[in-house]
């Protein structure tokens, strides 16, 4: 049984060499099972902070993550994440990168990462290594990898943001037709207002750092199946979109060196 994912009261506070920064500030949410979620708000908002200490990459100072009424203190394979760059072993076929999260026998394991590279439509990339593929290919492997532990929680934290447009919008569909056949909780941290009325069932919106907290929730209110097409025809679309950037504009600040960028910096590689 799947239940729900709850933040309450999360706090982080990181300490720099100018005192204390509080990056977020008694951010409450509740995900419920089966629900796409994506979180949203300007660099440097603590988006990607939520995000590791729900993977449980970060601890939270105060409050935290609930998960089976139990606190989130470390990461589990309960949780798969996917980051920004596609973090592939160079010197493993794509099809041993997604062997490394299947927990079975050689030959199991084998058939398993064909099946998801299959699913994620790169199998013929399966024997080819990570520097001969192109970015989009090496993010569906990833991708591949992350579904490969059957995870109940799938953390995205901005996947598709370093590719171009045609592939952004092929992978999105591509993750979009597998989450609901296989309907997770997904949570996902994105910067793109389009990307997040596409797939999501709600967004979170998140005011800007120093104690960043959620400033707005919207619910989306397209039905699903979704395709593209329909979603960007839909007449409540133009109201949804222009919500979410009243909401960005309003928050809007001078974007400065935050004593966060090399702290952050160092916990992505």
């Amino acid at each position: 049984m799947i239940h729900p994912l709850e933040l309450t009261g999360l706090t982080k506070v990181f300490a720099t060499p100018s005192g204390p920064y509080v990056a977020v500030k008694d951010v409450n949410a509740q995900i419920e099972p089966g629900e796409f979620v994506c979180i949203l708000g300007h660099s440097g908002c603590g988006k990607s902070t939520v995000l590791s200490i729900v993977a449980g990459l970060e601890q939270a100072t105060y409050g935290g993550v609930v998960i089976e009424g139990t606190e989130v203190r470390e990461p589990g394979l309960d949780r798969a994440v996917v980051f920004q760059s596609p973090c592939l072993l160079p010197w493993l076929t794509a099809c041993e990168n997604v062997q490394l999260a299947v927990r079975q026998a050689d030959d199991r394991a084998r058939g398993m990462a064909h099946h998801y590279l299959d699913l994620l439509g790169v199998a013929e990339a399966a024997e080819q290594h990570p520097p001969a593929l192109s970015l989009g290919t090496q993010q569906c492997v990833s991708l591949a990898r992350a579904l490969a532990l059957d995870p109940k929680f799938l953390l995205l934290d901005e996947p598709f943001a370093q590719l171009d447009s045609l592939t952004r919008f092929d992978l999105q569909d591509v993750l979009l037709s597998i989450w609901e056949e296989m309907r997770q909780i997904v949570v996902m941290v994105t910067h793109d207002i389009d990307e997040a009325l596409y797939l999501a069932d709600r967004l979170i919106l998140m005011t800007d750092g120093p104690q960043a907290t959620v400033g707005d929730v919207l619910r989306v209110p397209f039905p699903r199946p979704r395709l593209r097409a329909a979603v960007l025809e839909h007449p409540q679309y133009d109201a949804c979109y222009q919500r979410v950037l009243d909401f960005l504009e309003h928050h809007a600040r001078q974007l400065r060196p935050s004593p966060l960028d090399p702290i952050l910096e160092r916990s992505r590689q």
